[in-house]
């Protein structure tokens, strides 16, 4: 079996998870609150045998960066139950025992993140928050928020490339001026054309991308932006009571957008830098690139997904676990939205029958 791994209670031996509110890590047995620094080392799973994946028996992460295969087996070290992973899940919980554990070897080698945002939004508050955000939204199935729906809401760790550089803009242009005046009934028009030169240097920090292929995109990006200037070295502990994965995605397959997208913004900025002119005609532009870096982060999300029965359809909510923006998409009850067409409709009709019978 695959090593698995959590973090224990040096008081009474609970598992312990990472508590967004107070930044520390939480004992929901004793209710004790502990630092970092105050961590012991966690509790491996130190049962014989090679990792069972797939039906190789091969280390995924021997050469830094394979695909590793679409399924793993891990013992839980508090019960010893089979954790049955996809190859992507990187942290969970044991549904026997319900301590979170880490799944060791999935975040090594070239799938060790170089940072990570730890959740500052409770449960609790991702809870009301997309409770206030439905508030208004008439027509959604009470199945898609009540409680046993509300109980499965998940806090997750997405993975993402963050893509950072150094732009060098150049732009030349052609401003133009207009003048007009009235003499008599003579309307004058005086264009006075300047040529507009602007040079410029900006650094471009952690531009984001989901490396998650099973990731719906727009859940992904619907919850940006992150305040990246908040993110940690990465720990593992960070990763207690929470799901995380890793990525699939290598950031070589953004390589060329979020170029073009920084090329563009930088190019954007440098017309932004020009006033006073009624227009603006580029002759030229050119932006290059310097310094490309890249790194590796996991961001936390807040997610409560939804599955029509009728149709098959997945509805999702998502809440960014740092900054609480929210983003989804809702299903619609019809049965909801016909009782409010005849709530209009028939009142409406009622009076037009009545005033047509009384004319």
């Amino acid at each position: 079996m695959a090593e698995a791994m959590t973090w224990k209670c040096p008081n009474c031996g609970g598992g312990l998870i990472f508590d967004p509110e107070t930044q520390k890590f939480h004992c929901q047995y004793c209710l004790s609150d502990f630092d970092r620094e105050e961590l012991e080392t966690p509790e491996p799973d130190d049962s014989p045998g090679e990792p069972e994946m797939d039906g190789r028996t091969e280390d995924p992460m021997a050469d830094g960066g394979a695909e590793e295969p679409e399924a793993a087996v891990y013992l839980c070290p508090s019960c010893g139950a089979e954790l049955v992973t996809d190859g992507t899940t990187a942290a969970a919980f044991c549904f026997y025992c319900h301590n979170p554990v880490i799944l060791q070897g999935r975040l090594e080698g070239a799938y060790r993140p170089d940072y990570v945002i730890p959740f500052t939004v409770r449960k609790e508050w991702a809870r009301q928050i997309f409770l206030d955000w439905l508030q208004k939204k008439r027509f959604v199935p009470k199945s898609f928020y009540d409680e046993k729906q509300l109980e499965t809401m998940t806090g997750v760790y997405f993975p993402y490339w963050l893509y950072s550089c150094r732009a060098d803009g150049t732009l030349e242009a052609e401003g133009t001026k207009l003048r007009v005046w009235t003499t008599g009934n003579l309307r004058y028009t005086e264009t006075s054309r300047y040529q507009v030169s602007r040079k410029g240097q900006m650094q471009v920090e952690h531009v984001p991308r989901n490396a998650l292929k099973k990731a719906d995109r727009r859940l992904a990006e619907g919850v940006m932006p992150y305040r990246t200037e908040k993110m940690q070295p990465f720990s593992m502990e960070y990763l207690s009571g929470f799901y995380a994965e890793k990525w699939d995605m290598g950031r070589e397959q953004f390589e060329p957008e979020v170029e073009a997208e920084v090329r563009a913004f930088a190019a954007d900025q440098l017309k932004e830098s020009v006033s006073g002119y009624h227009s603006l005609k580029t002759i030229t532009e050119s932006v290059q690139l310097s310094d490309p870096q890249w790194s590796y982060a996991l961001l936390p999300v807040w997610t409560l997904t939804y599955k029509d029965k009728k149709t098959g359809t997945i509805y999702y909510f998502a809440c960014n676990g740092q900054t609480g923006k929210v983003c989804g998409r809702l299903p619609l009850d019809r049965k909801k939205l016909g009782l409010f067409f005849l709530e209009i409709f028939l009142p409406v009709a009622a009076f037009l029958l009545l005033a047509g019978y009384l004319i």
